[in-house]
């Protein structure tokens, strides 16, 4: 007998949110992208989060992990929204984004403060630029006692975030980090890697990473230069970093040169 296959597989990552990796892994992507599915116990009502790339297989496992009334989108990157579209027409829900080129079906453009109510959930959008000038991250203040927080790419799973300069900027996602630090010990449900419990102990850890590089460039600079080039700072401060991942270790360069020089100008 010719067995099919098994389909995506759905995982528990928290009391309210379950999710499916999507087939896109890589070194930006980690794993691949964690598309959430969030339902209350016992209701076939449904809220996705990141839809993920177009992969027909994973996006009609997300329209049958349950009645999906509502589809959100973290960030404009297309392993979050490229199949947006495709799962709105698959069913039927709305598609809301903070960039409205990134909204479908009606949806509206997401606001900082709104609290969404849908399929039985209590839903808060967090405005959190810095990965991207449109990133935001959603809290579950009714998931678990803590609470929970899908956050993105503005943290991970594991590793750090790159930002995507010049869109994303540093000055803005040292205050992003600020902001989530407030929500404290709630759980960190991250679209690429794993879940992770306390947000406010990884914001700590993500500000003393960044704070760290910051002081590394500065060094860099003292030896290479004021006006150094993105390319030969990048070259004394990630040295490590493979040709993968060259490209975005030059736009945090770029970002934290911003933020450096920007720092002098205004001083």
């Amino acid at each position: 007998m010719v067995t099919s296959p098994p389909g995506p597989l759905l995982q528990r990552s928290s009391a309210l949110t379950r999710f499916i990796l999507a087939p896109n892994p890589g070194p930006m992507s980690l794993e691949g992208t964690n598309s959430y599915v969030l339902q209350t116990a016992g209701s076939p009502a449904a809220v996705v989060v990141d839809p993920g790339p177009l992969d027909d297989t994973h996006l009609q496992a997300l329209a049958g992990a349950g009645a999906v009334e509502l589809i959100l989108v973290t960030h404009r990157h297309a392993d979050h929204t490229a199949g947006s579209a495709r799962l709105h027409q698959l069913t039927g829900a709305p598609v809301r984004a903070a960039d409205p080129a990134h909204c479908h079906g009606g949806g509206a453009t997401l606001r900082d403060g709104e609290v969404i109510r849908a399929a039985g959930l209590e839903i808060r959008v967090l405005a959190t630029p810095g990965h991207t000038s449109d990133s935001v991250c959603f809290n579950l203040p009714g998931d678990g006692p803590q609470g929970s927080v899908l956050t993105g790419d503005t943290i991970l799973g594991r590793g750090t975030t790159m930002l995507d300069y010049p869109d994303g900027t540093l000055g803005d996602y040292l205050s992003t980090l600020d902001r989530l630090e407030a929500l404290g010990a709630a759980t960190v449900l991250p679209a690429h890697g794993p879940v992770l419990p306390s947000l406010e102990l990884i914001v700590r850890a993500y500000r003393d990473h960044r704070l760290e590089r910051l002081a590394q460039i500065r060094a860099a600079l003292g030896r290479l230069g004021p006006d150094a080039a993105v390319g030969d700072v990048t070259d004394a401060v990630y040295s490590d970093v493979g040709p993968s991942v060259r490209r975005a270790a030059e736009m945090s360069v770029a970002a934290q040169l911003d933020y450096l020089r920007g720092a002098a100008r205004d001083g």
